[in-house]
């Protein structure tokens, strides 16, 4: 075991870039041992473990596809091995299928989606509730699922199929909270909306932000760190009457 941090163990799914890089880092800086899981992206992982190490903190990369459940099992294995009992989940990882028109849509990008997004999503709640849940003799803790702006504004001329992924989100989101509200675990959602990553550039709209930034109310778009920053709040005992909700984190828009 390489160090546990004094609010225990949190697994941040999709953790080597952007939104869900800041949500380790900052995590890491307060208090939590981090597992950085990632599909692809070794390198960056293991830049993000060394900042965290390199400043006292507790990491450790590691790679699992949560479209997979023997992929998703062993992530969390490894990381209570490693880093020891996981107190927190946050289901960033997710996938667009990319930009298309509902009519374009292929049934193999939309069934990679709902596996990521969705199913993939699923499987590491399970995986937290059945080591979290009091019921079942754990100590409780906190999940929370990265869900969009998009489930609300469903992305017309986008990706209406990576608005329905994060609708799905939202819905898992309340009724998980729900079920587990006596098992000492809290669960929650976070909506960002337009945000600086290199998500737009990657799926091939690099003028996206500076084209939709007059329809947000605050006329920017926002930063992972913002994004973090709402994240660890839920994550928190400053959250500890929260469950069920959806923080949608998106400069009025």
């Amino acid at each position: 075991m390489t160090g546990q941090g004094q609010l225990g163990t949190l697994i941040v799914t999709g953790a080597s870039r952007g939104i869900g890089a800041a949500i380790a880092t900052l995590a890491a800086e307060r208090g939590f041992s981090v597992a950085i899981n990632f599909a692809t992206g070794k390198d960056e992982a293991e830049a993000i473990v060394q900042r965290i190490v390199s400043t006292g903190g507790h990491a450790r990369a590691i790679q699992a596809d949560i479209a997979h459940e023997e992929d998703v099992i062993r992530l969390f294995e490894t990381a209570e091995r490693e880093l020891g009992a996981v107190t927190g989940l946050v289901n960033n990882a997710a996938i667009t299928g990319g930009f298309a028109r509902v009519e374009a849509v292929s049934a193999k990008a939309l069934a990679q989606v709902m596996a990521v997004n969705v199913s993939g999503a699923i499987l590491c709640a399970r995986e937290a509730v059945r080591r979290m849940s009091t019921r079942l003799g754990g100590s409780g803790g906190a999940i929370v699922n990265i869900s969009s702006r998009a489930a609300r504004t469903g992305s017309a001329g986008e990706w209406v199929h990576y608005a329905a992924s994060k609708g799905a989100i939202d819905s898992f989101t309340i009724g998980l909270a729900r079920e587990v509200a006596t098992e000492g675990i809290r669960v929650n959602a976070v909506a960002p909306g337009l945000i600086e990553t290199g998500l737009h550039a990657a799926n091939g709209a690099p003028d996206r932000l500076n084209r939709l930034a007059a329809s947000i109310p605050m006329h920017r778009p926002g930063t992972a760190v913002e994004i973090a920053e709402a994240v660890f709040w839920l994550l928190s005992p400053a959250a500890s009457y929260t469950t069920g909700a959806i923080l949608e984190v998106g400069g009025g828009r």
